[in-house]
């Protein structure tokens, strides 16, 4: 994996938080990494359906 920054808007940083807190995801980088790999398979599944 390569490390990566990122500049976040405080409330995303809450809610992140939060399912941290509930044990949704064990850490912020998970969540954000789940987040990032649905966008992606999302994005996919769209522009086939379009294209």
């Amino acid at each position: 994996m390569k490390l990566i920054t990122l500049y976040l808007p405080e409330p995303y940083i809450k809610a992140l938080d939060q399912l941290v807190n509930e044990r949704f995801y064990p850490n912020r980088a998970e969540a954000i990494r789940v987040a990032i790999r649905d966008l992606i398979n999302d994005e996919v599944v769209r522009r086939k359906r379009v294209g």
